[in-house]
C-alpha cells in the first residue's frame, strides 16, 4: 500500500513492525475524523498523486491501495467535503491523504479521485487513529500559553485560500533568521500536507509543528476549544528558551468559521503579539484589516499575493494606515525587524 503524509506517525510504526494489524469493515462501521482507513483507488480525478510520509509525490494508479485518514475538508479553491456516515464510496479530497465525501467543488477543477474504503485499520487497542499515534498531545483545558518570558509571536492570516499566507510566513522566517534571530514556526489550522511545514524549515525555522503533529488530518469542523487548544499548544511547544520569534499561519479566510471564532477569542489577543495580513487584492486587504481591528486585533503590516501588482499595492496603501510590504521584501533583515 502507498501511505499518506497524514498517516506518517502510523506508517512509521507499521514500517518498524507490520504485525498485529487488521481491518474493520461492515455496514455498521461509522468512520470518524482521524480514523485511518485502507482504501482502493477506483477512479482518478483531481488528485493523481499522493504525498508520502516524507512528502514525495507518489503517482497513483487505478487499483492502488492507499493508507489515508478520514477528515473533513474546507478548500474554496478545491473541495468542501465531509466524513461519511459509513464505509461506502468516498473521495481523496487532499493530496496529503484525506478521505471524505466531496459535497461541492470549484468549477475549474476535476471531480475528486474516487476511493473504495476496504476497512478501518485496527490493532490490539482498537481502531487506529491519528491522535493515538500522534507525537504531541492536545489539552483543551484553559491555557493562555502566557509565560513570564516567551518569544514574540507573529500570526499570519489572510483573505482566503491562496492569498499568500504560507509564502508570507516563509519570508518572515527568512528575514528574521537573516537578522540573527532564532525562529520557530507552526500552522494552527488547515488541511494536512507537508509543503508548508517543509517550506518553513527550508526558510530557516529551527523547529516546525502543525495540527497534524497533534493527530488532526484537518481542522475543519473541530470544536472551538480544540482549535484554541492548538493555538496555545503550538505557542507553548515552540517557545523554547533559545527561540526569539514564533511565526504561526492560520489557514483560510477571516469568514471561515474556525478562523473567525479563533480571532474573536480573547486568548488569541493574549498570545499573539503581531499580525501580518495576506491579501489577494486591495479590497480584501482593507476589508480584512477592518475586520481584525473590530475584533481588537490590530494589523502590523499587509503582504501576500496583492504585492505582485504595484497598482493593487498602491490602492491598498492609499486606504491603510499600516505598511503594505512586498512578500519578497520581508526576507530583508531591516524590513522584518520593523515588522517585529
Amino acid at each position: 500500500m502507498k501511505k499518506a503524509y497524514t498517516t506518517r506517525s502510523v506508517a512509521a510504526r507499521i514500517d518498524a513492525d507490520p504485525s498485529g494489524y487488521a481491518l474493520l469493515d461492515g455496514p455498521e462501521v461509522v468512520p470518524h475524523p482521524g480514523d485511518v482507513v485502507l482504501a482502493r483507488i477506483e477512479r482518478l480525478g483531481n488528485h493523481t498523486r499522493l504525498e508520502s510520509p516524507v512528502s514525495r509525490r507518489q503517482t497513483l494508479f487505478v487499483g492502488d491501495e492507499v493508507l489515508v485518514a478520514y477528515g473533513h475538508r474546507y478548500a474554496p479553491d478545491q473541495f468542501e467535503a465531509e466524513v461519511p456516515a459509513d464505509l461506502g464510496p468516498a473521495h481523496l479530497v487532499a493530496a496529503g491523504g484525506v478521505a471524505a465525501l466531496a459535497t461541492a467543488k470549484h468549477a475549474r477543477i476535476a471531480d475528486a479521485t474516487a476511493l473504495r474504503p476496504l476497512g478501518l485499520l485496527t490493532d490490539d487497542h482498537g481502531i487506529v487513529t491519528l491522535e493515538r499515534f500522534a507525537t504531541h498531545r492536545l489539552s483543551v483545558a484553559a491555557d493562555t500559553a502566557r509565560q513570564s518570558r516567551r518569544p514574540t509571536v507573529v500570526a499570519v492570516l489572510g483573505t482566503s485560500m491562496n492569498s499568500g499566507k504560507s509564502t508570507t510566513v516563509s519570508s518572515l522566517i527568512r528575514g528574521a533568521t537573516r537578522s540573527g534571530l532564532t525562529v520557530a514556526a507552526g500552522k494552527v489550522t488547515g488541511t494536512g500536507a507537508g509543503g508548508d511545514p517543509h517550506g518553513f524549515a527550508d526558510a530557516g525555522a529551527s523547529a516546525v509543528l502543525d495540527f497534524t503533529d497533534f493527530g488532526f488530518p484537518s481542522t475543519f469542523r473541530l470544536e472551538h476549544a480544540q482549535v484554541r487548544g492548538l493555538l496555545t499548544a503550538l505557542v507553548r511547544e515552540l517557545s523554547t528558551p533559545d527561540v526569539d520569534v514564533v511565526v504561526l499561519e492560520v489557514a483560510d479566510g477571516l469568514y471561515q468559521d474556525e478562523t473567525s471564532r479563533l480571532v474573536s477569542d480573547s486568548v488569541f489577543r493574549e498570545v499573539v503579539d503581531r499580525v501580518v495580513f495576506a491579501a489577494d487584492g486591495a479590497a480584501g486587504a482593507v476589508g480584512g484589516a477592518e475586520v481584525l481591528t473590530r475584533a481588537g486585533v490590530p494589523v502590523t503590516a499587509v503582504s501576500g499575493v496583492l504585492t505582485s501588482a504595484p497598482l493593487a499595492m498602491r490602492e491598498a496603501q492609499s486606504l491603510l494606515s499600516v505598511p503594505v510590504i512586498e512578500t519578497a521584501a520581508l526576507t530583508e533583515p531591516d524590513v522584518v525587524r520593523a515588522v517585529l
